[in-house]
């Protein structure tokens, strides 16, 4: 085992050397980074539509009137 921990056994890690001009451009860091887009699938956003009605229902029906009990009337 190497002292240090997060090491790679199989590839040894070599920091740029920035002398030497070895620091990598933003073209070469890029190489590996792919996205595939950020496109919420439709029942995931129904989901949340239900997810938020209930919400306001729910803030509507109970919350409310707990609220002008409690304020008004503590126990």
């Amino acid at each position: 085992m190497s002292s240090e921990p997060f090491q790679s056994r199989d590839v040894p890690y070599e920091a740029p050397n920035t002398e030497r001009g070895d620091e990598p451009t933003a073209r070469r860091e890029s190489e590996y980074h792919t996205y595939r887009g950020s496109r919420i699938p439709w029942y995931v956003r129904l989901i949340w539509v239900l997810f938020w009605c209930f919400v306001a229902y729910y803030t509507i029906r109970y919350l409310f009137p707990s609220l002008q009990t409690e304020l008004f009337n503590p126990p």
